[in-house]
């Protein structure tokens, strides 16, 4: 239960955090059932959720974090990483405070573990409303903007709105999610959402229920579809590889082999490096030649765009047409040259399809 509740809540209102919550239920017993996320939080009167940016104050359902920005920056698209949807571009790229996922090896925790009731008005702007958030964008020069840094699947009522608002002015839109929002959130902000990244984390329900105290894939994996099926997003996919948890050749091969039976061959796979930090402080970095593996692994499972990161590589961020070799975007840091796709983002040499959107 909240302490002081009613100050907390006048100062969330006054500073315009305060929002009646989307897709929430009322239940039996002054409970509220919150269905943005797949934890379905069932929240008792003067209770927050799981990732500490709801309320239940007075049998009403708040989020506390709208218009509230922890984070913000001009950011080339290829660092959410993105590859394949307009690339060179930047988008303006904004977090808040919260998180449905406990991560032990995250290292934005900073942001990811705070109690948004408690401390959003002590380091975090507030009252960065849609228009203020359309109109930094523009000023910073940005084609598109990102909710990323923490997961903004708890963060629906905002992102929904900013999302409308950036299609009216024709910005694109993209979240960088770890994938546990519900279907109905999927299906609340599908229309307005272009790009949809999204973290496979291992294909072992093993890794989730140890390392972040989900349960199970499953719910991931299928939103994802949705996302692609149902709304027609582009998809890209970001595994980092853990030594020892989830570098196995197995686990690898399997997470390659769902991403083309499920999402397509042309999909982009990010095999990112792990760095020590948190509880896994004891873990070496993942050895390169367990990604070269990995890449090998993607390729021979039938993905055609398999990407390294974190870690320096000449070609390893380089799009190639999988049929002729061509060199179609050039990659080296974040500067980013598109050299051989066509106006329909194809091979500008012999037309072979390569799920690019410029």
């Amino acid at each position: 239960m909240v302490e002081n509740i009613d100050s907390k809540v006048s100062q969330l209102r006054a500073a315009g955090a305060l929002r009646e919550a989307l897709l929430s239920e009322k239940l039996d017993g002054g409970r509220i059932g919150c269905n943005i996320c797949q934890r379905r939080c069932r929240i008792p009167e003067g209770g927050v959720g799981y990732c500490r940016t709801k309320i239940n104050y007075h049998g009403t359902l708040y989020t506390t974090i709208y218009g509230v920005i922890s984070s913000a920056a001009a950011d080339p698209i290829e660092k959410k990483p993105v590859f394949h949807f307009k690339p060179g571009s930047h988008c303006f790229s904004v977090g808040t405070l919260g998180c449905n996922f406990r991560c032990v090896f995250c290292q934005n925790w900073e942001i990811a573990y705070a109690d948004a009731v408690e401390s959003t008005s002590s380091y975090c702007r507030t009252g960065v409303m849609p228009d203020i958030l359309v109109r930094m964008a523009k000023e910073n020069q940005c084609e598109g903007v990102a909710w990323t840094y923490n997961e903004p699947g708890i963060w629906l009522n905002y992102t929904l709105d900013c999302a409308k608002a950036c299609k009216e002015v024709g910005l694109y839109t993209v979240y960088v999610t770890n994938g546990y929002a519900t279907p109905e959130h999927l299906d609340t902000i599908g229309p307005f959402l272009d790009v949809y990244r999204v973290d496979l984390k291992s294909m072992e329900d093993k890794f989730y229920k140890e390392l972040i105290k989900v349960p199970s894939i499953q719910g991931i994996l299928d939103v994802t579809i949705r996302a692609k099926t149902k709304w027609g997003m582009h998809l890209e996919c970001v595994t980092n590889i853990i030594p020892g948890w989830n570098d196995s050749e197995e686990n690898l091969t399997k997470t390659a082999r769902w991403i083309v039976e499920n999402l397509g061959e042309k999909t982009p796979w990010h095999v990112t490096r792990f760095f020590p930090y948190g509880e896994l402080a004891n873990l070496p970095p993942t050895p390169p030649e367990t990604l070269d593996a990995a890449v090998r692994l993607g390729k021979q499972a039938g993905l055609q765009f398999v990407y390294l990161g974190n870690i320096a590589t000449r070609e390893g961020e380089n799009t190639y047409c999988p049929k002729c070799g061509n060199l179609s975007v050039k990659r080296e840091r974040y500067e980013t040259e598109v050299v051989g796709v066509n106006e329909h983002g194809a091979c500008s040499v012999d037309g072979e399809e390569l799920n690019i959107r410029l």
